[in-house]
Formats: structure tokens, sequence, C-alpha cells
């Protein structure tokens, strides 16, 4: 089991830790109703240092990139970042990711944590023929991730940068809670507003002390990954493993709008044919119209009790008080306002394909 460089400090602050992706993490500090609630209304800091980063570099950087991903990074400029998928050769994802443009001809990949091997095996084999240079920096850099609407007053004091300058999906490289260089992004994961800071592993205690400091006034908190996941399902953002896999093409997840044929990419002549003739399966967001939750791999059935599909990922919604979910369903069963069951043990619950995100900013 690796550690955060933080792991220390959260056991100190009473922090319930569980295993994530090969890490020891905070799953809780309080208590994922509280957590969730202070990102919503005021700010809290994530350790998300277990996500992998690669630099690729040079001159071929662009195009190794290009061949990997979905999404068209040739749009990209200096300081602005974009989320992307890299397709297998099957007309399933890779992974999911984060594409950031740090020069000219270097760019920053964030990956998922449970991913790091199989995202840099995969890159790998397409620069075989591409020649691009590549660097796992993973496990020397710590991500910390402030959430929340009074996540930029609050932190405006550590730094010299504008931190209301930055729009979503664009960053900065400048100082930070007395460290020259780091990378203020503003890419946030639960729809509160915020930003992201990547800094070194050995300057991450003073960088996530100082934020506490600053936020003290504004009732910051440490938050755990049960609230990350609470916050992402209500805005219905894609968790690889639950939402997205190997298994599901970006057109049954929702994620057309990251696939542009403006280029070659890998299985991009499949995954075109697949947009033209429309997935067989779509993912949908749901909210139940009863009492129950729904667990990842319930179910999904219409009114006569056939299965239809699955839930992928599903929760008591803390700003909702009521049961939300994704899931494939077959297209058919996919329209807005129609109705289906979630299989609860022996109950069949109904609920509401709603249009997504299912929090509203206020």
């Amino acid at each position: 089991m690796k550690n955060t460089a933080l792991t220390k400090t959260h056991e100190a602050l009473g922090a319930k830790m569980v295993p994530f992706a090969g890490y020891n993490m905070p799953v809780s500090y309080e208590g994922v109703n509280i957590e969730h609630q202070t990102v919503r209304e005021s700010v809290g800091v994530f350790d998300v240092s277990h996500m992998g980063e690669f630099l690729i570099e040079g001159p071929k950087a662009l195009d190794l990139i290009q061949k990997v991903s979905s999404n068209d990074a040739s749009k990209l400029t200096i300081g602005k970042a974009q989320y992307s998928c890299m397709p297998n050769e099957t007309g399933g994802i890779v992974d999911d990711l984060i594409v950031y443009r740090v020069k000219e001809e270097t760019y920053l990949l964030v990956v998922n944590a449970s991913n790091i091997q199989k995202d840099w095996d995969h890159i790998s084999k397409y620069n075989e023929a591409i020649g691009a240079d590549m660097r796992d920096i993973s496990e020397n850099y710590s991500l910390l991730a402030i959430q929340g609407p009074k996540a930029v007053e609050a932190m405006q004091s550590l730094t010299s940068v504008d931190l209301s300058a930055i729009s979503f999906y664009n960053f900065v490289v400048g100082d930070f809670a007395g460290i020259d260089y780091v990378i203020i992004s503003a890419t946030g994961y639960t729809g509160s507003g915020g930003f992201e800071i990547y800094c070194k592993n050995d300057e991450v205690q003073q960088v996530w002390d100082k934020v506490l400091e600053a936020g003290a006034d504004f009732g910051i908190k440490p938050i755990g990954l049960a609230a990350r996941d609470t916050l992402r399902l209500e805005m219905g953002y894609c968790l690889y493993g639950n939402d997205i896999d190997d298994t599901t093409s970006p057109f049954e997840a929702g994620l057309g709008w990251i696939t542009k044929f403006t280029k070659d990419f890998v299985n991009s002549e499949a995954l075109a044919k697949e947009k033209e003739e429309g997935p067989k399966r779509k993912l949908v967001a749901f909210q139940m119209e009863e009492r129950g939750i729904p667990r990842n791999g319930y179910p999904i059935v219409d009114a006569q009790g056939t299965e239809i599909g699955r839930v992928t990922s599903g929760t008591m919604s803390p700003s909702l008080s009521k049961g939300i979910g994704l899931g494939y369903v077959t297209t058919e069963n996919a329209n807005l306002d129609n109705t289906i069951y979630i299989q609860i043990r022996i109950n069949k619950v109904p609920a509401t394909i709603v249009k997504l995100p299912f929090y509203k900013t206020p």
C-alpha cells in the first residue's frame, strides 16, 4: 500500500483511512454529509495526490497526444487544459484524463490513480512509432484540490496570482503558499468552483498547513474521498471504473463532445461508425421517486420487470435528500422523463431519467 506525502497528517486529523487504487487514502474525517455541505457552502481541501502525472515533451509531443486521445489537443494554447479520454482498440476507454499545455512543446497528462501503469503502457506502445519524450512524474508530485464557492476569497492571500481571473479549464504557473512554482488549475471535480494545486512532495506539507491556516476564517475543512464521490455524482461527472471503463464507448457514456474526428486517433474509424449508427445503450442520470438508494451493479428494469440495464454509480444525494444515480440502459429506454425501475433486493423502485446536473448552483 502506497502513502501520499500527507498520510501521517490525515491520520493525526483523525481521518478514516481506506485502501484506494493502491494508496492509503482518507475516505472521511467528520462524515460525508458534513464534508459535502462544507464544499457546497464554503471551502474544503482534498488530498488527491494519488492521481498520476505524465510529462509528454518535445517536437513529437502533440503528435502522440493526438494519436492516443479522443479530443483535439491542437486547440490547446499555453495555460489551457482539456478533458479527454483515451480510446482502446475495441471500442472502450482506457482512461479519462486532463491534458495541460504547459509550454510550447510540453504537455502534462493527469490520469486516474488506478490506471497509472495501464495508461503508461498504452501510451508507450503508440509512442514507439512517434518518438515523443515521456516521463512518469506521478511519484514525485502531490495534488491538492481546494473546492467550494469561498475557495478564491479564502486563498487569495497565499498568492500574487489573481485567482478570480483563472477561468474554468485554465491554469497558471505561479507562487502559492510560499512556494515559487506551482500549477494553480481551475479543473475541479465538484461543481462548486475552486482550483487544484500541483506541487512537489517535499512542498505539500507547507502548502497544506498554509491552506488550512488561510481558510480558517472561512470555515475550511479537510474533505475525504467519500464526499468527493457524492459531489461529483451530483454533477454527473463520470468515475472511471464505475461509469466508464474498457467496455464502454465514449458515445455510450455521453462523451461524444470530447470525441473529435478532425484527426486520426486510436480506433477512430470504428468510433466514427458508431457515432453514425448510434450506440445501442446510453448512460443516463436518474433520481429515485420513492425511498431507496441505488448502488453500483443494481439491475435497472422496465415496468414489466425485464432488465434493461445496470446502475454504475448511486448515492443518497446530500444536497437533494433523495437517491440519485447513473446507469446504462438500452437506447430505446433512455429518453428524458422516462420512468425506469431500480431493482433493490426484492423491490422494484421507480426512478425518473433526468437532465444533468442533479445539483444546480444557487
